[in-house]
Order: structure tokens, then C-alpha cells, then sequence
């Protein structure tokens, strides 16, 4: 199979399970006209679009496979923001939301901003902020990023996050608010499911940080851009990731350490 009839037999394996267009769209997590343009080949569907629409539809797993082959042909696909933008950023949430919910393990790592999955609502807002959404779509949009949250809690999952430093004291919020963001993460980092690591400025340094990005279930990477979200799946390029991800984890702060060492940034926000 390649991706010139992979719309139609997607709409093949829908129409053989009897499920309607609308409720499938609806699982995942798309418009009915997305997956009409998607069936009728007149738009090529990402990994992420295939992987929900086959679970959606509810086929085995040899299918799946079988199908996630054929759209990984395409190893590294982008989406500009300014598409999400026309869309609605709190769908992007959704979609987010809909990801962190099917998979097993999460891997993040971030040199710039405190992962959204650790944000209080305070830091969410003033980063979101920042491009110029309405009240309403800002309001909507934070929302939605702070639902994203309740995955923590899934005992059925394994979430690892990595941050650099300057994440700690980059000055998003007033100082009160800061020390209560770093209060979060340090209340967070006692889940059993959840390992947070922090690397620090003093450490001897092995690896450039470069950008962020997130893997899940060490098959996908996520990499967000100043233009464009980038999704990469071809299996050589996720163990590029894979392996910048554990030689930052192996040089970072972990366990009462990394406590120790936020707790003292925290405490200097509380003493300015």
C-alpha cells in the first residue's frame, strides 16, 4: 500500500466496520470534512491523522501496522502554526490530549519554557498570551491545555521530563507567581509515574540543548519551531532523539536532588 489510495481504503475499512464518517471524526478528533478530504485522497493524512482514525474505527492490530507503514513513507511532516491558528488553538490541545491519552511513555525535553504538562494556569495563560489570541480563544485554549494535565495521574503511564536551568529562571511571571510554578513542579515530581530531571548551568556540559521536542512511546517525535510543528517517525531519526534525550537525562539533576536544587531557585523568587 502507498499513500496515493490510502484515503480510499482508510474510507474502505470504515465502511466495513459500519461506522459513520461523523463518528469516527468525532473519536478522532478531526472535522468530518477533514476525513472526507482525507478519504476522497484530496488531502494526504499525517501519521497521528492515520493512527486515530484506525483506532477510531477500531481494527486490529496487525492492521494498524500495516496502515502506519504506509503513511510513515513521509518520514517528517510539518504543519505551519499559522494553520493552527485558523483552526483554533485549543483544537490543538485536543489533539494533544487525544496523543497523551493513547500512548504508553512520554519523553520531554525543554530548554526554553516549562513543559505544558507542568505549567500552572498562571504561566499557561502568559504563554499563550503572547500570541495574540482573543479573550475568548485565549480563555478556551488555556483550558484546554490544563485538562492535558490529568494524564499525569494515569498510573498506566510513564512520563520523563528534562529541563535546563534557565527554564527555572526565565522571569515569565512576577516573582510570586514563579516561586509558585516551581512549587508545582516540585509537587508533581513526587508522582510514582513521573520523573522530572534538571540540568544544571553548573554541570559539565556534553550536548547542546538546540530546541525542544517530545517523543511517545519512543516511535514519535514531536519538534516545535518558530514556523511550523514538525512530526518525525522514521526510526532512525526518533534514536537521534532517543539518544540526545538520555545523555541530557544522565547529566541532570534527578530525585532530592533536583528538588533540592529548585527549591533554591524558588527561594531566591520569594527573597527578590
Amino acid at each position: 500500500m502507498n499513500r496515493t489510495n490510502l484515503g480510499t481504503a482508510l474510507r474502505a475499512l470504515r465502511q466495513a466496520s459500519g461506522k459513520e464518517a461523523k463518528a469516527v471524526a468525532r473519536s478522532a478528533v478531526m472535522s468530518a470534512s477533514k476525513l472526507s478530504k482525507i478519504e476522497n485522497g484530496r488531502v494526504a493524512p499525517t501519521v497521528v491523522d492515520v493512527d486515530r482514525i484506525l483506532t477510531a474505527i477500531g481494527v486490529s492490530d496487525e492492521v494498524k501496522t500495516e496502515y502506519l507503514a504506509a503513511a510513515r513513507a513521509a518520514a517528517t511532516e510539518a504543519v505551519a502554526w499559522r494553520e493552527y491558528r485558523r483552526l483554533g488553538y485549543h483544537r490543538k490541545q485536543q489533539q494533544i490530549m487525544a496523543l497523551d491519552q493513547s500512548m504508553t511513555t512520554l519523553k520531554l525535553f525543554q530548554p526554553s519554557l516549562v513543559p505544558g504538562l507542568l505549567q500552572t494556569p498562571e504561566y499557561v495563560r502568559s504563554v499563550l498570551a503572547r500570541k495574540n489570541l482573543g479573550e475568548e480563544s485565549l480563555s478556551r485554549t488555556v483550558g484546554a491545555r490544563i485538562e492535558r494535565q490529568g494524564v499525569l495521574y494515569d498510573s498506566a503511564k510513564t512520563l520523563s521530563f528534562v529541563i535546563t536551568e534557565p527554564v527555572l529562571r526565565w522571569r515569565i511571571l512576577p516573582a510570586a507567581m514563579m516561586y509558585g510554578q516551581l512549587d508545582r513542579i516540585i509537587s508533581v515530581s513526587r508522582l510514582p509515574n513521573v520523573d522530572i530531571r534538571v540540568v544544571p548551568l553548573a554541570a559539565e556540559q556534553v550536548e547542546a540543548p538546540g530546541h525542544s521536542f517530545v517523543i511517545r512511546d519512543d516511535r514519535v517525535v514531536t519538534v516545535e519551531t518558530v514556523h511550523a510543528e514538525l512530526v518525525v517517525t522514521d526510526p532512525r531519526d526518533v534514536s537521534s532523539y532517543l539518544e540526545k534525550f538520555d545523555r541530557f537525562a544522565e547529566m541532570a539533576a534527578a530525585g532530592d536532588l533536583m528538588r533540592v536544587l529548585i527549591e533554591q531557585i524558588r527561594d531566591e523568587y520569594l527573597q527578590g
